[in-house]
């Protein structure tokens, strides 16, 4: 079974979030600041006024509050509107 996105819909892998100590102490995951980019796992076909403009295996940057977070066999993706993504990184 795959996921894919309909529409103007894209779904992304977020990048892992970096580990970060400060002074020897560990930073909780909960307090780690999110990923804002991530990697184009599948897309839509688009709609009649809006071509799809990223393709499967782009790096993308995303909008802080992008997306709506979905598990799919234990791991965590992103769906959004193509709209919500900022730039592609080359």
């Amino acid at each position: 079974m795959e996921i894919k996105p309909l529409a103007d819909r894209v779904l992304v892998k977020p990048a892992p979030a970096e580990e970060k100590t400060i002074g020897g102490i560990i930073i909780p995951d909960s307090a780690k600041e999110k990923p804002l980019q991530g990697e184009v796992i599948a897309t839509g076909n688009g709609t009649k006024d809006e071509e799809m403009v990223v393709k499967q295996g782009d790096t993308v940057l995303y909008g802080k509050y992008s997306g709506t977070e979905v598990e799919f066999e234990g791991v965590k993706y992103l769906i959004m509107r193509q709209s919500d993504i900022l730039a592609i990184l080359k």
